[in-house]
């Protein structure tokens, strides 16, 4: 399975958080499964750390790939392409990191994981 994390995946996978259904932990955990974290995820965390949100991250986030990759995760990168269909993308979604999250999702062929079912009318592949 390729598999996507929206950035609330992550940061409950990280913080061992109860919100993660048990399905979600076992496809996360399997190492046998391609596990994708976006840079509009990072991009995300970093703004709430700015704003005084998510505080504690702070020090995760200075080396934040070297923390993916720990986890056996991969870095998505942000393409030219990506940020246009996300703009394109139809729908009152308004939140840029879930839009973004749903171009690549779409656009890379990778399940979002995501607890957002709005997510889905975009025609993502969702499990949670």
């Amino acid at each position: 399975m390729r598999l996507l994390l929206d950035t609330h995946a992550l940061l409950w996978w990280w913080f061992d958080d109860v919100p993660l259904s048990i399905r979600v932990k076992e496809a996360i955990g399997d190492r046998a499964n391609a596990v994708h974290v976006s840079a509009a995820s990072g991009w995300e965390i970093a703004t709430k750390i700015r704003k005084g949100h998510l505080a504690g991250l702070a020090d995760r986030m200075a080396d934040f790939e070297r923390h993916l990759a720990d986890d056996g995760f991969r870095a998505l990168p942000i393409t030219m392409a990506h940020g246009v269909r996300s703009g394109a993308l139809p729908g009152v979604h308004k939140d840029p990191f879930d839009r973004m999250l749903a171009a690549q999702s779409l656009m890379e062929e990778l399940t979002l994981v995501t607890c957002d079912r709005v997510m889905a009318d975009f025609g993502c592949k969702v499990l949670w």
